[in-house]
């Protein structure tokens, strides 16, 4: 009876502790959120206010190029953040909402992450990160099984980021797609792209092993 009672009290203790980490993992997932919403209200408000006519200095020569540069950057930006919502490069602001994305799918909060990923590539579609951005898009959608949304985001990963570090993978999953979904030929003819466009990658060897298992 005493060893029963132990072993209750451990089971108890040990039921407390895991209750406890999943309220620290749920702490963590609203951290993160919360974190990627903040940046996005930081940029989707970083503009700065005009200066009042009145209080601008007077400009000439060389400041009034420089001034008329400024503009001409500022309308570029405008518009880009117009037309599909681009920003201008920021490496610092990119990585930290690449890894506020990430984070979100290691949380497996897939629906926040979905959303965060495209946040991302409409604000960034020249970043570094953006290729990988839509790659992930693809992952989630394939774990979700929405087969038709996971061809699509691994389609314009080739179409958008030709040359991508990602295009060998994204063309190995298209064609798990095309399997998944039972299109056979198409399958086969994605497999053998991999092959003969990246003959060296991983993905090589992945198209090859079910190359061989579609006979």
């Amino acid at each position: 009876m005493q060893e029963l009672y132990q072993l209750q009290q451990e089971v108890a203790m040990l039921r407390g502790r895991l209750e406890e980490q999943e309220y620290r993992l749920k702490q963590m997932e609203q951290d993160q959120l919360d974190r990627y919403q903040d940046i996005d209200r930081r940029l989707s408000g970083n503009v700065a206010p005009p200066v009042p006519a009145a209080e601008q200095p007077p400009v000439n020569g060389s400041d009034t190029a420089a001034t008329d540069s400024q503009t001409d950057a500022g309308a570029r930006d405008t518009a880009a953040q117009a037309d599909g919502g681009a920003t201008a490069a920021d490496p610092e602001r990119e990585k930290l909402m690449y890894d506020a994305a990430f984070d979100l799918v290691k949380a497996r909060d897939f629906e926040k992450a979905i959303q965060a990923f495209s946040a991302f590539v409409r604000r960034f579609p020249n970043s570094e990160y953006a290729g990988n951005a839509q790659y992930w898009l693809g992952e989630i959608h394939l774990v979700e099984s929405d087969l038709e949304s996971a061809g699509r985001a691994f389609a314009k990963v080739i179409s958008a980021y030709p040359g991508h570090r990602k295009e060998p993978d994204a063309l190995y999953k298209l064609a798990d797609v095309e399997r998944r979904m039972g299109n056979r030929e198409k399958a086969i003819e994605l497999y053998q792209e991999v092959l003969s466009r990246h003959p060296n990658s991983s993905a090589a060897q992945l198209a090859r092993r079910d190359l061989d298992s579609l006979g």
